[in-house]
């Protein structure tokens, strides 16, 4: 019994050695994981800090300081308003490194400023957006645009400095609804363009933006493909000969439309585009009505009509900048021999 006694006694205090030393690298450890912890978090911090402010300089840099349709430079807010800030119709677009001067402004042409802009005569849900290339006002609550409108110059008509984009995307400074570019696959309807991708070759960013879906409609293939892309072509054409072409197009827009895709894109019955330039020294302007339909062989210059015929049908005012004298006489006929096909 005394035997087993003292080998107890041996045994405690080597255990309590072993105790205190797990004890000490306890100690030792327990700092150093919390120095490793924090250091970690902070290296997660300054990255997503970079991270942000990167995008964020990225983004300002492509839209001009322009941060969801709002000037970060001179603070006029651009979006969902139906007045046009003088500082910006009409405003001169830089000309890209490819020389020449693509970005001849409407009123240098010896147009009014902002002359291409229309204006709704009746209430829409309307954001108006400036892009390098057009004007834009986008309905949501249809998911596509009121109309687009823009000034081409014949240098720009003529430049082929960009190529075809082909990328869908949606608009960034959109808010609210929109179509995503699924929306229109396999649903027998054309991604089709209001701002012609053919008349921004100008400018690469211009081009880029052409494809933006708020610049894009449901039409049919033989519409997009036949006689609208012929007056598309035929609009180059006239701005190569008058200098300066001001454009303004749409769908005509009801609550009876049919929808496609997820995203209920309005599919237009019937879509609209007039146009405006100088010619032996007087303003002229034509009209085109079309359904969403083939014209097979139908000729564009019997659809001509005069411009007040779709201001009827669509409540729009067209060319409202120009003098009242000048607008009324222009808008109330169409001369054959100024439109030369």
């Amino acid at each position: 019994m005394a035997r087993k006694k003292k080998s107890i006694l041996k045994s405690t205090p080597h255990k309590a050695r072993k105790k205190k030393g797990a004890g000490g690298m306890s100690r030792v450890v327990a700092p150093l994981r919390s120095l490793f912890y924090g250091a970690c978090f902070v290296v997660v911090v300054v990255v997503g800090v970079l991270y942000v402010y990167q995008s964020v300089s990225a983004y300002l840099a492509e839209h001009g300081g322009r941060l969801g349709g709002i000037s970060l430079s001179d603070g006029v807010k651009s979006l969902g308003e139906v007045r046009v800030p003088d500082a910006q119709v009409g405003e001169k677009r830089q000309a890209d490194s490819s020389g020449g001067v693509p970005g001849e402004s409407v009123a240098e042409a010896g147009f009014p400023r902002g002359a291409e802009l229309p204006v709704c005569l009746r209430p829409v849900t309307e954001q108006v957006i400036h892009h390098e290339g057009y004007t834009v006002s986008y309905n949501s609550d249809y998911r596509v645009a009121n109309w687009v409108a823009y000034g081409l110059t014949r240098e720009e008509a003529k430049s082929k400095r960009a190529e075809r984009s082909n990328k869908f995307v949606r608009d960034p400074d959109v808010r609210g609804a929109s179509a995503e570019n699924g929306d229109y696959t396999r649903t027998g309807y054309d991604r089709g363009h209001l701002a012609p991708a053919g008349d921004m070759k100008w400018s690469i960013k211009a081009m880029r933006e052409s494809f933006y879906l708020s610049n894009i409609t449901p039409q049919k293939p033989g519409l997009n493909r036949g006689i609208w892309k012929d007056l598309e072509e035929q609009c180059r054409l006239w701005a190569m000969d008058s200098g300066m072409l001001l454009v303004a197009t749409g769908p005509i827009l009801s609550p009876d439309l049919k929808r496609l895709g997820k995203n209920r894109v309005a599919i237009p019955k019937r879509f609209y585009k007039v146009l405006c330039m100088q010619w032996n020294g007087r303003y002229e302007a034509v009209g085109f009505l079309f359904e969403n339909r083939d014209y097979d062989d139908t000729r564009l210059s019997s659809l001509m009509i005069p411009v007040d015929s779709v201001e009827r049908v669509t409540q729009m005012d067209f060319f409202p900048a120009l003098p009242d004298a000048v607008e009324q006489p222009m808008e109330a006929v169409v001369h054959p021999e100024a439109w030369s096909f």
